[in-house]
């Protein structure tokens, strides 16, 4: 990978020594500070006057998109679309109207379909260039470089200088063959994902980054896990369900639970997959609950609670679901062999164990579709939101329940997640570490 520091400042020039090249911003520096050592790229805005550049300069400029001026120095044209992409045709038209050494252009990344575009076109287009995404979306094609055939990549070092930037640090730590995972949903700003998954690419010295991809549909979405390389992605609200039509198979797990949460990609072959079972699975072994032949309550009939039902089944478990929403209440009892009851005909003290499959407690404080006073000290209560002190959590610590954690379920499914993409295990511990 060929990185090339945008500087925002003079005194971000002492901080660009891993970066391969410097770039001279005229709009931003306003003159061409003395560099050793480093390729040069002066990027002017507007008029090209070459009489700013120093005696001697020997390296490349950029002319944006004005007239290419008489100069034997090496010129890079460019070209940049801050509200949309393209189609590959319209990207390949555009570069080959330039007159220059390399053409160069980005493009504000809004779907799965631009990336696409940007790919398409790098393939197709033989002269030299710089193709990139602009955008949290558009990162990836910031790492990509060689898959792109592009000549070199941008990273900042004081400031980003523009939207979807990683740093020169961050840059000079990965490679055009790194590791790239990420997870699809939207929105997926409160996502702890990323910090638990790079954590554990840090802790497992695997050169990697997990990368937030997110979007409104996913349209095309296989082709760009399949074009950029990606060797897996977690999926979360609000795709678990549609993104089953986008995947080559499912696991057993997924297809009963109607949902994937990951997928691995095999060699172009996506595989859905379904972890949130594991990481049940691990909540509820680290409260040290056994299933077998015990009462069980699933409060909700999203994904969630078929997840939750799925796992309880396969353990002897009588199960009861309850909710607002008798259809599909009745309908998840069905699939799993559970009994639905309307949550006023439900005594939460009958069961051993509770579980909130609701997004109560996340997005507001209730009220629940059972009455939480009416707790025990002998249940154990799990609640899968996480990140935060809920009511029912308070409510069930204040009377000497056994507590599930919402966060050991997200590390345990993280790290399932992890150990199918990488064959690392045990990362477990690591993860969990980034949810405290």
């Amino acid at each position: 990978m060929r990185i090339c520091a945008s500087l925002s400042s003079i005194a971000d020039l002492e901080k660009a020594d891993k970066a391969d090249m410097v770039e001279i911003r005229l709009d931003l520096l306003g003159e061409v500070p003395e560099v050793k050592d480093k390729d040069l790229l002066v990027t002017y805005r507007g008029e090209i006057d070459l009489s700013i550049l120093p005696p001697g300069y020997k390296g490349m400029i950029d002319i944006g998109e004005e007239d290419r001026p008489e100069t034997d120095l090496g010129v890079v044209a460019s070209y940049h679309d801050y509200e949309s992409t393209p189609d590959a045709e319209r990207i390949i038209s555009i570069l080959s109207a330039m007159d220059s050494d390399i053409s160069k252009a980005a493009f504000a990344v809004n779907s799965f379909s631009d990336l696409v575009s940007i790919v398409d076109a790098a393939r197709s287009f033989k002269k030299r260039h710089v193709i990139l995404g602009m955008g949290a979306l558009g990162t990836v094609t910031r790492i990509r470089q060689a898959l792109l055939g592009n000549e070199f990549s941008f990273g900042y070092v004081g400031e980003p200088t523009a939207p979807g930037q990683l740093s020169v640090d961050e840059m000079s730590e990965l490679d055009d063959d790194c590791l790239l995972i990420g997870i699809l949903g939207n929105p997926l700003s409160k996502s702890a994902s990323p910090r638990m998954q790079n954590a554990a690419l840090r802790a497992s010295g695997i050169n990697g980054m997990y990368l937030p991809f997110e979007s409104e549909d996913l349209e095309q979405v296989e082709e760009v896990i399949r074009g950029y390389d990606i060797r897996g992605v977690n999926v979360t609200i609000p795709h678990k369900q549609e993104i089953m039509d986008h995947v080559d198979a499912v696991d057993k797990a997924a297809s009963a639970i109607g949902a994937v949460n990951t997928i691995v990609n095999e060699n172009g072959r996506l595989e859905g997959r379904n972890t949130d079972v594991i990481g049940i699975e691990t909540a509820l072994d680290r409260a040290g609950f056994e299933a077998e032949d015990k009462r069980a309550l699933i409060l909700g009939s999203g994904g969630a609670a078929k997840a939750c039902a799925y796992h309880l089944s396969r353990k002897d478990c009588d199960i009861t679901i309850t909710g607002r929403n008798r259809e599909t209440g009745e309908e998840v009892a069905k699939d799993f062999g559970a009994t639905y009851r309307a949550p006023s005909s439900v005594s939460p003290k009958m069961y051993d164990l509770v579980v909130n499959c609701t997004p109560v407690g996340m997005y507001s404080d209730g009220p629940y579709p059972i009455n939480i006073t009416a707790l025990t000290h002998e249940q154990t209560v799990f609640d899968m939101v996480y990140g935060k002190e809920t009511p029912l959590m308070s409510e069930a610590r204040s009377k000497g329940c056994r507590l599930a954690s919402g966060a050991d379920m997200l590390a345990g499914q993280g790290a399932a997640s992890f150990e199918m993409w990488t064959g690392v295990g045990n990362m477990f511990d690591i993860m969990r570490r980034e949810l405290e």
